[in-house]
């Protein structure tokens, strides 16, 4: 047990009362506590103590997109270009499934919600078959990174375990946890949830990559030779994933990052869009978007700033170790944080009373040269599930995938 590195890291940083009950635990909270505080990226707490300054966005402009006439013109040509490069062994995927089913009134992970109505049709499983169709198309099994969080990564392991992986090989499967960042007070002071745990939340969807070098999966990625990575979210069940022709577009067109877009359903959709910012490729969230940005219009009439993404990216690996090496920007989001308090009792807070740190994907595309929006039919490739009820549900979801045919 390395407690004096603790102290010292600790000191450092000015945390030095997350010590304040060391003497009172057992020798194995002891060394939980020092090996948390050994493992946590306590410099975030800087950002706050040297003070917070908002990045101010660039130039905006628009982007490109393909749309779907020229993917179906191309279809032929870029799907078998996309099949070369995956039994080439050069694309590899990586699943964000760090999250809750808490919305969907749920304890389990995300991806273990049952959406099935005469039998188990559970989100991991949808995922899974999506990517299971292009094994059958290509011959080729393809690498499955999934990333799940501290608090669901034992659940998630074992409920793949028990579903057989769905007859995936589990050869190819391959868990890590993402990375946690501390969380803190507006003075910089990083909460305790208990005498022996600091509080801590996941590092942002831009902490993917980073979390997969810690984890030490980049070597495999060496190892393998993969060349590109698709990297998505857990919630949409109807999306393509490690998409031949998406692959094949995005390296015929040169670009060193795909991101799968969709036509925004109307103009206060709430979803972010692609375009340009001071001439490389970026997103505007959904909240920073301006009235003049709703409706600003190309050449040909149709809105500037229609597609949205869907967290459906392809990125060239090699530019990613490079722009990660580099370090991304933090961000600083005030947040409701369940802390201890002074009389080491346990409060949730009704309001915001911290701040927690992350990263981005969007600032990993803003860092990359180029970038392809590949547009794709939202009825066949959105089904997302954020809410038990109404836009973007359990509901709506059942019904796109009944539309397209899937037995549930």
């Amino acid at each position: 047990m390395n407690l004096q590195k603790a102290q010292e890291k600790l000191k450092e940083f000015g945390q030095e009362h997350v010590l304040k009950y060391y003497d009172e635990l057992s020798d194995d909270r002891k060394k939980s506590l020092v090996a948390q505080v050994l493992d946590t990226d306590l410099s975030v707490t800087k950002k706050v103590t040297n003070g917070i300054t908002e990045d101010k966005r660039g130039v905006i402009s628009p982007i490109k997109a393909m749309t779907l006439d020229e993917i179906n013109e191309n279809y032929d040509d870029f799907t078998e270009e996309g099949l070369s490069a995956i039994r080439a062994g050069k694309v590899g995927a990586v699943l964000l499934a760090g999250g809750m089913g808490t919305r969907l009134g749920s304890d389990n992970p995300k991806g273990m919600y049952d959406i099935g109505i005469t039998k188990p049709v559970y989100i991991f499983e949808r995922i899974i078959r999506n990517l299971l169709d292009v094994v059958d198309a290509s011959g080729t099994w393809i690498h499955l990174f999934i990333m799940t969080s501290d608090k669901n990564h034992d659940a998630t392991t074992s409920f793949f375990e028990e579903q057989k992986y769905f007859t995936y090989n589990p050869e190819y499967i391959h868990f890590f946890k993402q990375d946690m960042a501390p969380a803190a007070t507006y003075e910089g002071l990083v909460y305790m949830e208990d005498k022996d745990k600091i509080a801590t939340s996941p590092n942002g969807n831009g902490g993917w990559f980073s979390s997969m070098q810690n984890a030490g999966l980049v070597d495999l990625i060496h190892e393998k030779g993969i060349e590109w990575i698709n990297v998505f979210a857990v919630d949409n069940v109807l999306q393509r994933i490690a998409d031949p022709c998406f692959i094949g577009a995005t390296i015929k067109r040169n670009c060193t990052v795909g991101a799968k877009v969709v036509r925004k359903a109307d103009p206060d959709e709430k979803v972010g869009v692609m375009c340009l910012e001071d001439g490389r490729p970026s997103i505007v969230e959904y909240y920073e978007q301006t009235e003049e940005l709703r409706n600003t219009k190309d050449e040909n009439g149709d809105p500037a700033y229609n597609f949205g993404v869907i967290l459906n990216y392809l990125f060239h690996e090699k530019e990613l170790e490079d722009i990660c090496n580099n370090e991304l920007p933090l961000h600083i989001v005030e947040k409701k944080i369940p802390y201890m308090n002074d009389n080491g009792e346990f409060i949730k807070p009704e309001e915001p009373n911290g701040y927690k740190f992350e990263t981005l994907i969007l600032d990993m595309i803003h860092m990359l040269d180029t970038c392809l929006p590949f547009e794709v039919v939202r009825n066949k490739e959105f089904a997302p599930i954020k809410n038990k009820t109404g836009v973007d549900s359990i509901e709506s979801a059942r019904k796109l995938l009944e539309e397209n045919g899937v037995e549930l």
